[in-house]
């Protein structure tokens, strides 16, 4: 099985929601299933599966959960398959469940049951004769690309006044600013959080000058201990963070000084810790979403290299993912946030010019991340990788993200 979160936002940035895009099979091996199938021999749904195996606190939060269902699909027993609190899923039905009487009953039995319920892929001249179900939606997602939200406002607030319209393919920062401006979108969905920056928009602050000359310490060649723990004792925050997590390892007293925590964290541990803890610091001032892409990039890298055969550059395949949001953490681009944070050159060539041994595990995070499901497939095949095995990286760094949190 693969899959994927993809955020949904509201106008103010805050993530609301997250979609369950995930697959059954590698359908670059059986083109011939169009990524169609949502059931496997059981009938069990393959988003529900994972909403369930992990916990919905693990995945989102208190937030939604959107799950993909069609017309097969929505004729599983939800409630078996999944423990979650109904008012915490909604349902995502696409063109396939019809105004037929069948699906008609079943959506209304969901609804009874208290799942929330969204629809996408209609065309506008779809909306008429799709109405009993739509007006049993609370969602209807909308390409806003193909659509006047002036005339679908009135025409929703009219027809369908309870039902919330969520934009998809918010391609770039321009289109989501544009549309929240505008109004009449609750929520938006696409790549534009975490679009490159193309344009330095200010200078950095001075809190965080003394973050990047940490980076840079520690991100030398065989840095000294000593000298990054020096750093560190120059942030309250850190030392505290820092000496709150080296106590929580050891049995024994308490850790005396800053260079005693760092002595037994050790040199690769510390590296990681602070770069982690640093990245957390510099993306502070970003909406979370950032951070957790940044961090969830670094942990899915890293799981990853044993899978692309690459477990000794596993330290820079996670260095690569945290700092794969650089330019952002900088308000720079990443051609002058390499500049300023000095990287390995593996890391840096992959993160500027899309090149060397590290630049195929960041390509396929990036189209992973995207539910890219047939690119993804491709790109497994050429490299002999499983599903599985990455599907059980991408749920270990969920994992490890929540518990880090904790």
């Amino acid at each position: 099985m693969l899959a994927t979160l993809i955020p949904l936002f509201d106008a103010e940035m805050k993530v609301c929601g997250y979609s369950v895009f995930a697959q059954k099979a590698n359908y670059f091996l059986k083109p011939g299933l169009n990524g169609t199938i949502r059931l496997d021999g059981a009938g069990n749904v393959t988003g529900l599966d994972l909403v369930d195996s992990m916990g919905i606190e693990t995945l989102s939060g208190d937030k939604e959960v959107f799950v993909e269902m069609n017309n097969i699909s929505v004729f599983a027993r939800v409630d078996e398959q999944c423990s979650a609190p109904h008012e915490q899923i909604t349902l995502l039905m696409d063109h396939t469940v019809r105004p037929e009487a069948m699906y008609i009953d079943r959506i209304s039995e969901l609804k009874r049951m208290g799942y929330k319920l969204a629809v996408r892929k209609l065309a506008i001249d779809q909306f008429e004769p799709y109405k009993p179900l739509l007006q049993m939606m609370d969602y209807i997602l909308l390409d806003h690309k193909k659509i006047r939200i002036e005339s679908a406002k009135i025409y929703f607030s009219k027809q369908y006044p309870n039902i919330k319209l969520l934009a998809v393919n918010v391609d770039t920062q321009e289109e989501y600013e544009a549309l929240t401006a505008h109004g009449g979108y609750d929520l938006y969905e696409g790549a534009f959080f975490r679009m490159p920056i193309t344009k330095s928009e200010r200078e950095i602050a001075p809190l965080k000058v003394n973050y990047i000359e940490l980076l840079n310490v520690v991100n030398a060649p065989d840095y000294d201990l000593t000298d990054a723990a020096d750093v560190v004792g120059r942030d309250t925050a850190l030392v505290l963070s820092m000496l709150e997590m080296v106590n929580r390892m050891t049995i024994a007293g308490g850790v005396s000084s800053v260079r005693h925590a760092a002595a037994m964290l050790g040199q690769k541990e510390l590296k990681k810790w602070i770069n982690t803890a640093i990245t957390r610091e510099l993306l502070a001032d970003k909406p979370s979403e950032i951070m957790r892409l940044s961090l969830l990039r670094a942990k899915f890298a890293e799981n990853l290299s044993k899978i692309f055969e690459m477990a000794q550059m596993s330290q820079e395949l996670f260095l690569m993912g945290l700092f794969s949001v650089l330019d952002i953490m900088l308000d720079k681009t990443m051609a002058e946030a390499l500049d300023i944070v000095k990287v390995s050159k593996p890391i840096h060539d992959a993160l500027l010019d899309g090149t060397g041994p590290l630049y195929p595990v960041l390509n396929f995070i990036r189209e992973y991340e995207n539910a890219s499901w047939q690119e993804v497939s491709r790109l497994m095949v050429l490299s002999n990788i499983d599903m599985d095995p990455v599907y059980e990286a991408y749920v270990d760094s969920l994992k490890w993200y929540r518990n880090l949190l904790s």
